[in-house]
This record gives C-alpha cells, structure tokens and sequence, in this order.
C-alpha cells in the first residue's frame, strides 16, 4: 500500500513539522495550520487542508500519508449501542463500541490488535496478539465515536473507557500518547476525569503511571481477589498475584490520591460463594475504591456462566454491609456481541482483516 511507503505525517511532533517546513523553505507557522488539521480537526486528506496553498497540499502529499482509520462496518444494537470494526491502515481489524444511556455517551476503544493474555472468560483472549496500536488509531476510535454520538444520538461525546480489544498497559506510551492528545486543547480537549484505563492490573505499570502522575481514571478487572481462583480465571495471576497488586495500588493511592474502580464478574461455581464476596471486601478496604459487578457474556457453551442473582444479591448485601460502593452493571450490546468480554472480530470483514 502507498501509506505504508510514506512516512505517517501523524508520527511527528509539532517541533518535528516546523522543522520540516523550515527546511523546505517554508514559513514556521505553517506547522500549526497543519497539525491543528490532523488533530484538532481530525483532518483524513491534505486536499481538504483549505487554508494551505495547493503547492504545499502537494508537497506534504509528496512526503506523507495520514493513516486514519476506515469504520468497514457499523452494526446498531437493539438498545443503542453501536460497534464499529474499524480497519487500520495495514488491514488489520479492531473493535470499537458506542455505549449510551440516559446521561452519557461512552467510546470504549481498543489499544491493542487482538491480546495476549490468555484470560479463559474473554472473547478477545482467543485472538493472538498481532500489534500493538499506534496512538493516532487509539484517537480516530475516539473520533468516530464522537462523530456517531452527535450523527445518530444529536449528544456529544462523554467518556472514553480502554475496555477494548487488548491490554492497555502493555502498549503504554502509545496509550499515554493518544490520552496526552486527546485531552489536549490543540485535539480534542477532553477532560482526563472523564477517561478510565482498565488493566488487568500490572504491578510495576501501575507504579509507572503513578509516577507519571498521570490524571485520569484507574479500574482493575479483578474478578477474584484468592489467587487460586485468580489464576484459574487469568494466567497473569500467575506471575502477579493480588499480594502484588495490593502493594502497588496502594503505592497508586499515595502518589494519585484516586480511588480505583474493581470491575468483577460472578460466575456460577467458581466465584459465587460467601467465601470469595468476603475476600472481595476485605480487598476493597486497601484503598478506596468501587465496585462494578458486571453481567457476564457468554463467548460460547464452555465453563463459565452467570451466576445466579441470589449470589449478586450476597455479593452487594456485604460488600454495602462494609460500607463499599457497589453497583450491578446491565451488559448493552449483547445482541451485536459487543458487549464486555465478547469483542472477536466475528464479522467477516474481521476475520479477512486478520488472517
């Protein structure tokens, strides 16, 4: 493809772009005329630069390509969620999800193509881990989900989730890079209390981002705070047990003062016992923190199901009897499977996209 020949004009920063104009012979401030265009305005083609004279469109187009993102195919859920699977420039496929209620419209986007960690209730777990995403495909998710919000719902956009297709952390500058951009005043001037990053939660990048002093939202999926049974849900456990994880939350809480959001799933014999709920408050008390109880999606007729709701009902009876916020989060999008846990890929625009 020609965009893979060029260098991707997205990947240099406003210093780099005045550089280059400059050694073109070029004016300075021709820089930020054109990196307003490809940020703030979201800009897909040099043509439509209108404020740059044709002899400049032509010479960036000369030494550049803008790899935006393609959505190849939008499917609308019953209830008003929408799915995009969105093709990047090299073909491959994500996932990206539109999520509306009453009061907020949510972009959940992804950061990673596919994922490599193995978690035995996810969907995305069984696609292999191909690349990681560059920041600018992290922002055109955001982009086109706030394009759809005001398209199909006359709302802007409210909040951005990493709760997509891969594991934010293990592609951390490129994720930090995309949040610098989109809370930026010159991108999309977002604030970072309104964007959450879930992990599974990785001991020494939670750390980081503390150190990094970074401002927006931090939610573990936790789904069991007893290793054994962690381990048995997600490998990661493994080499990261909640020891571990404890230790560098609270490390996150003295550096951030941010509470931290606990996502958790109840599955039918596995973790709908008093035994694990009790464990769960008890890990609730290290900092402050919520919990999400989240409907679980079936990705096939395997091992895991919802548990009953008596056993959500134990699970809020005593995690609210500890004084620890607990809210039971209805899945939307189930009927697109674009729903948590369930993005695959299984359009076939997705399965060409990945082979």
């Amino acid at each position: 493809m020609e965009s893979t020949a060029k260098q991707d004009i997205r990947k240099l920063t406003l210093a780099q772009l005045e550089e280059f104009f400059v050694s073109k012979g070029d004016k300075k401030f021709r820089a930020k005329q054109v990196y307003e265009w490809l940020w703030h305005k979201s800009l897909k083609n040099f043509d439509d630069m209108t404020n740059i004279s044709k002899e400049t469109r032509e010479m960036l187009k000369d030494n550049f390509a803008i790899n935006h993102i393609l959505v190849d195919l939008m499917q609308h859920s019953s209830d008003g969620t929408i799915k995009n699977a969105v093709k990047l420039y090299d073909s491959k496929i994500v996932e990206s999800v539109l999520i509306p209620t009453s009061k907020r419209i949510t972009a959940c986007v992804s950061s990673q193509v596919g994922c490599s960690l193995d978690c035995n209730f996810c969907a995305t777990a069984r696609l292999k881990r191909m690349r990681n995403l560059n920041p600018d495909e992290i922002y055109d998710q955001v982009v086109a989900i706030k394009d759809e919000a005001e398209t199909y719902f006359k709302r802007p956009l409210t909040n951005i989730v990493f709760m997509g297709m891969g594991e934010p952390l293990l592609n951390y500058n490129n994720v930090i890079e995309a949040i610098d951009k989109i809370t930026s005043p010159e991108g999309l001037g977002m604030a970072p209390r309104r964007i959450t990053l879930s992990t599974v939660g990785i001991p020494k990048m939670i750390k980081k981002m503390a150190d990094d002093g970074v401002r927006f939202n931090l939610a573990i999926s936790l789904h069991s705070a007893i290793n054994e049974t962690r381990s048995r849900l997600m490998p990661i456990n493994n080499v990261n047990p909640v020891e571990d994880l404890a230790d560098s939350l609270k490390y996150w809480y003295e550096k951030t003062k941010r509470k931290v959001t606990y996502e958790y799933v109840i599955w039918d014999g596995i973790n709908d016992d008093e035994t694990h709920a009790r464990a769960l408050a008890k890990f609730c008390k290290i900092i402050p923190s919520k919990v999400n109880i989240i409907q679980y999606n079936p990705i096939d007729e395997g091992e895991f199901r919802q548990a009953s709701q008596e056993a959500v009902e134990m699970y809020v009876r005593i995690l609210e009897n500890q004084g620890i916020i607990a809210k039971v989060r209805k899945s939307r999008g189930q009927d697109i499977d674009a729903a948590c846990g369930q993005l695959a890929n299984k359009n076939e625009v997705g399965e060409l996209g990945s082979e």
